[in-house]
């Protein structure tokens, strides 16, 4: 299966959606914001098979890292998360670096099978 970092400030968020995609098989690692996400991935040398990151977030946010890993590291998948639609908005300027966004609150399945199109992409 897939290598994935999850970039989320909210614990019982980035907490279910590791878990839940653990349990699908891949292997996970977690940052609790975009900073953080930054930092892991720089030490890995872009190492990940997707970050799935939320976009509002302290220190850093999804979109400002989103940026700063494409110009790092342009081959590397990134799938957004958020539950704003102004957020949503703002992710329109990564069309081509990001493979979308996932609303939320998502279940399970949504967010299984979002991040198997993100992969398989």
């Amino acid at each position: 299966m897939a290598k994935l970092l999850i970039v989320e400030d909210d614990e019982s968020v980035r907490n279910f959606t590791a878990r839940a995609l653990s349990a699908a098989g891949h292997t996970v690692e977690t940052a609790g914001d975009g900073l953080e996400g930054l930092e892991k991935i720089n030490a890995t040398a872009g190492n990940y098979d997707l970050v799935l990151s939320d976009i509002r977030m302290p220190a850093m946010d999804g979109i400002e890292m989103a940026r700063a890993v494409a110009d790092a590291f342009p081959g590397l998948r990134l799938l957004l998360m958020t539950g704003y639609a102004d957020q949503r908005e703002r992710a329109v300027e990564l069309e081509g670096t990001v493979s979308g966004v996932v609303n939320k609150p998502f279940t399970l399945s949504e967010l299984r099978q979002r991040v198997g199109e993100a992969l398989a992409a």
